[in-house]
């Protein structure tokens, strides 16, 4: 095949999302202090990011140097599991900050932890069972005319994913201007009785909804253009509004480890100590609310 220079950037984007998800994996995953249930979150949403990346390398490898109907078939499934869970992350992790703020109180308790469990296992069932639609025979391979603008999935198969998408996106919304009014009721609280209450709850909360408010305007800029065009587009157009509309977003699975993992200063310090040669898994850490990370 002659290489076409879109699969080259969607290469090149996977190594990228690769590289920066790894890092995170392994930080929280060597590291005994963050077993808390955020960290498990921002560990799921760098795994799916991880194995996205992957997926964007093989598929590559495979197209152009192994080609293969079955090959094909295992990494489209392995990317529709990995952005499939990628983007339920993200929606588990507004869930979680969500309820750190409505439940403040009881927020750190054992029934958390088993939520969190919970998301996770309903997080990686629903993923995996979307990736292997296409390789137990709900493809289009036979029938070319049911083909959706990424082979080999049907159009009704991405149809299903573009809507579940825009339910998360919907909910991940609401979500947020429900934390909105929960932060003005705190700003209420403390304009009222500021000489009772510390005004750095206020400030870490405020960081807290910029920085969802920032994951939120990123996700929907990188993944709204295609999921529109999953649902309006058909096979017999170019591919070149299926890449146009792809590549953006893959950027999504860049940027998340910036936002979620590498601002942690938790994680940051476990950075340095790395490069400075000096990492000690029992150096102590501040317990942090989901908000701050």
């Amino acid at each position: 095949l002659a290489l076409n220079p879109w699969d080259v950037a969607l290469c090149i984007s996977g190594t990228i999302i690769a590289c920066e998800n790894a890092i995170v994996v392994v930080v929280i995953f060597y590291t005994p202090a963050f077993r808390a249930p955020m960290f498990l979150l921002i560990g799921s949403l760098a795994t799916a990011d991880l194995l996205a990346g992957l997926g964007l390398i093989l598929h590559f490898a495979f197209v152009y140097f192994i080609p293969s109907e079955a090959v094909s078939l295992l990494t489209v499934g392995l990317l529709v599991t990995s952005f499939t869970a990628s983007v339920s992350s993200l929606l588990t992790i507004t869930i979680d900050r969500y309820l750190s703020l409505y439940n403040a109180l009881t927020y750190y308790s054992e029934r958390t932890v088993t939520r969190t469990y919970i998301m996770l296992i309903l997080t990686w069932g629903a993923s995996i069972c979307y990736g292997l639609l296409p390789t137990v025979g709900w493809n289009c391979l036979k029938e070319p005319s049911t083909c959706s603008i990424v082979k080999p999935l049907t159009k009704n198969h991405l149809i299903i994913l573009s809507v579940s998408f825009f339910m998360v996106f919907a909910v991940m919304l609401q979500l947020y201007v429900q934390i909105c009014k929960i932060v003005c009721r705190h700003a209420h609280q403390i304009a009222v009785q500021r000489h009772f209450l510390a005004s750095s709850h206020y400030v870490t909360t405020r960081k807290g909804i910029a920085t969802l408010a920032v994951i939120l305007g990123t996700f929907a800029s990188c993944w709204l253009p295609f999921a529109v065009y999953c649902l309006l587009g058909d096979y017999s157009y170019p591919a070149l509004y299926t890449y146009v509309t792809l590549l953006p977003a893959t950027y999504n699975s860049m940027i998340n480890p910036v936002i979620y993992a590498f601002r942690n200063q938790e994680i940051q310090k476990v950075l340095w100590t790395v490069c400075c040669g000096c990492f000690s898994s029992t150096m102590p850490f501040r317990s942090r609310s989901p908000s701050d990370v």
